[in-house]
């Protein structure tokens, strides 16, 4: 089974400089256990290394973009040669002058190819590597074109101050949620421009629905339900840097314990179908599959979860994101996987990746 992505979509580019999935939903779901085996879709690396948290034997990434493989490359350099402030600098999350010389630290401890296509990329490094993606950059777009045209700096600002549940609802309805708003929102994230700007058109290939309107209504649910003053997310987004929140991986408490796991984590340039075909039987624990199935079709999707129930332990978890494509596990493989829907829905309410339609976590029978 070959992947149906590699086959439409280029490449060759950075398309996410750090990952846009909340680990610590990610890890809730999986449930990793110390000694399991992790398969991770690498993207930028940043939750692939969070599953170190938790003690696995393995984690084993996989990406068709060598691209993305160099962004985790660079990360587990900087994990292992850097003080976790000097991570933080180098990434972006906080200011530095210095990410030239940080990333020169980093350089030994990097493969040749990961190492050139670093060196050739100077000015990415020195603006902090998490933002050299495709997609932070259509969200530096959005912070500095579009947002100056809704809102005043101090009104920004204000959205990710600490409230109440209350007050926030009340700031949003009371000044935030304007006709400019709703106007410049819908139209900078509706399907043509996020295509053409942020993801791959092929992405959107097998959404359904009104792309902008969907965003629209889980942002409104970023800014009240959930707390914006905690989400690095949308700190991120509004921003540029990830203020006083941080994602799961760039935590202080966990720097320490990722550090002393990297031996345990690997990268391949393939995809999940040839990944699986090599594994065999049996061979896997837990699945980090991103939102993999959003760019395929149903029949390929149906394929997937098939052989990924094949080369999966029982009692073997898989976890995936619905961003606007909507899949989740047909009632025929109802004998091989079990949807656990409670944990899922309760996940996905506080997911702070707010952008997504669901969230999927199922279990090997």
């Amino acid at each position: 089974m070959r992947s149906e992505a590699a086959a439409r979509v280029d490449f060759s580019e950075i398309r996410y400089a750090q990952v846009w999935e909340d680990a610590d939903v990610l890890l809730a779901g999986l449930d990793v256990r110390p000694g399991d085996v992790c398969v991770s879709i690498a993207s930028a690396g940043d939750n692939a290394l969070a599953l170190l948290t938790k003690q696995p034997s393995r984690v084993i990434a996989l990406d068709l973009n060598p691209a993305q493989l160099a962004c985790l490359e660079l990360r587990v350099a900087a994990y292992r040669v850097l003080t976790h402030p000097e991570l933080l600098e180098l990434l972006g999350s906080r200011p530095s002058a210095r990410r030239a010389a940080l990333y020169g630290r980093c350089r030994p401890a990097m493969a040749d190819a990961a190492r050139a296509f670093w060196d050739a990329r100077a000015d990415a490094v020195a603006a902090g590597v998490a933002s050299a993606g495709r997609f932070e950059r259509y969200f530096a777009l959005f912070r500095t074109r579009i947002l100056p045209l809704v809102h005043r700096r101090e009104t920004i600002a204000a959205l990710i101050e600490p409230r109440t549940a209350e007050a926030r609802r009340r700031f949003y309805d009371e000044r935030w949620d304007t006709w400019r708003w709703r106007l410049l929102f819908r139209i900078f994230f509706s399907r043509t421009v996020m295509g053409r700007l942020g993801r791959d058109p092929e992405f959107f290939r097998y959404v359904e629905g009104n792309v902008a309107a969907t965003i629209l209504e889980r942002t409104k649910h970023a800014a009240t339900d959930l707390d914006p003053h905690e989400n690095p997310y949308l700190h991120w987004i509004l921003t540029g840097t990830h203020g006083d929140a941080l994602p799961c991986a760039l935590r202080p408490e966990h720097f320490e314990t990722i550090r002393s796991g990297l031996d345990r984590v690997e990268w391949h340039c393939l995809s999940v179908e040839e990944f699986i075909e090599r594994a065999g039987e049996r061979a896997v624990d837990r699945f980090n599959l991103s939102d993999l199935f959003e760019y395929v079709s149903i029949e390929h999707y149906h394929r997937m979860l098939e052989s990924i129930a094949r080369c999966s332990r029982p009692g073997a978890r898989l976890a995936y994101w619905n961003l606007l494509a909507p899949r989740g596990r047909p009632e025929r493989m109802a004998a091989r996987l079990r949807p656990l829907d409670d944990l899922s829905a309760r996940l996905h309410r506080i997911d702070r990746t707010f952008f997504y339609s669901a969230f999927r976590v199922e279990e090997v029978q």
